[in-house]
């Protein structure tokens, strides 16, 4: 098999400037440079740069396959946007992990594929980007999501408790079943961990909760926070209004404590034995379904048959004729013709109880002994 990879890097909050493109292009003279992004694939050769050292003085979002089976995607978020410690909670070090550079926080998360990789198809960073601003929104269900990927590949304690649950697992977003799939998530397991999950309804801010906090604010904090939001969009920096994203999100969420009972936390064996009864009542379910949809498609078939006998049924003589000549053609396809309409005569006579079929039947092969390939079609009708 062929060596693929690929390597896809993204500026969110900023662009690049000349000088940083221009540093880039010392790592690849056949890679796609933009202010925004950097781009290349590898059928041989390797990447000459240093993903995380990139991460951090570059980007906001790394994706990279293999065929090889090997799947990363890595965030950048501004440290003050998102809580170190409550990210720290769901890391397991293998396939999910956080580190801090300077005034930036990393997310990486990680899948590896024993028994090879596959071939990925239009497999692109973009849909990921949109969990950044999940974050600093308060939506941690992409954290959620990395720790659950390491129950199926790392040895852990049972008695352990998984971390907090997260609103809204139930109900994830495209970019959150992108990342499920990436990571390679049974969802069993997640349909298992969304049974405490509070509604994601309950849990998100109205139109109306924005508009009191806004009135909230005195007219100085509007004024300033509307320039200091102007003046970074001017610049191509999103952090500002990020960070008054983050800022609402945080009040909105100390409105809201107390008044949501928090779920009650399992332990990691008892989260992995309820997603091994969803999956036995997933596979109960469709095995009625699949016997259910098997019977709708015999009845149909049935009632198809009987039409058919139906339509024939007076006509026998004259099918019988239209059979010869088909024989006589000499082609395949007028054999299979003639091949099905004899079955109809069959199943006729038999509805019927005529003892005529077999006794034409054998006539018509001995007449026709001589083609070898319509008596071999006839061995396949049996009367």
């Amino acid at each position: 098999m062929s060596e693929y990879q690929y390597y896809e890097f993204q500026a969110v909050d900023r662009c690049l400037t000349e000088e940083e493109m221009s540093e880039l292009r010392h790592f690849s003279s056949r890679a796609d440079i933009t202010p925004y992004s950097f781009i290349n694939e590898y059928s041989w050769g390797s990447f000459k740069g240093d993903e995380d050292l990139w991460m951090e003085k570059y980007f906001d979002g790394f994706l990279y396959y293999a065929n090889w089976g090997t799947h990363i995607l890595k965030l950048r978020l501004p440290s003050a946007l998102l809580d170190f410690n409550t990210v720290q909670s769901y890391c397991n070090e293998d396939q999910f992990s956080v580190r801090q550079a300077q005034d930036k926080l990393i997310l990486d998360f990680v899948s590896q594929n024993e028994e090879g990789g596959e071939w990925e198809e239009d497999l692109r960073l973009a849909p990921f980007l949109s969990l950044r601003t999940d974050l600093i929104r308060g939506d941690h269900r992409c954290l959620y999501l990395g720790w659950l990927s390491s129950l199926q590949s790392n040895e852990y304690d049972e008695e352990e408790f998984e971390p907090s649950v997260p609103p809204g697992l139930q109900n994830l977003s495209p970019a959150l079943i992108q990342l499920a799939d990436f990571l390679r998530i049974d969802l069993d397991l997640i349909n298992a961990a969304a049974q405490t999950s509070p509604s994601l309804e309950d849990m998100t801010p109205s139109v109306q909760d924005l508009q009191k906090w806004i009135c909230s604010l005195s007219q100085h904090e509007k004024d300033s926070v509307l320039k200091e939001i102007l003046e970074g969009s001017l610049k191509g920096d999103q952090t500002i209004a990020l960070k008054q994203i983050c800022r609402f999100s945080k009040a909105w969420q100390s409105f809201r404590e107390g008044k949501n009972d928090k779920p009650k936390k399992r332990t990691i064996g008892q989260l992995l034995k309820e997603s091994e009864n969803v999956r036995q009542t997933r596979i109960q379910l469709e095995t009625k379904k699949a016997a259910a949809e098997l019977a709708e498609r015999q009845r149909l078939q049935r009632i198809a048959r009987e039409k058919r006998l139906n339509e024939i049924m007076g006509r026998e003589e004259k099918i019988w004729n239209q059979i010869e000549v088909l024989a006589s053609e000499k082609k395949a396809k007028s054999y299979d013709q003639a091949l099905d309409l004899l079955v109809d005569l069959r199943d006729l006579a038999q509805r019927e109880k005529s003892t005529d079929f077999s006794a034409k039947f054998a006539a018509l092969k001995q007449r026709h002994s001589s083609k070898s390939s319509f008596i071999q079609r006839l061995r396949n009708i049996s009367v």
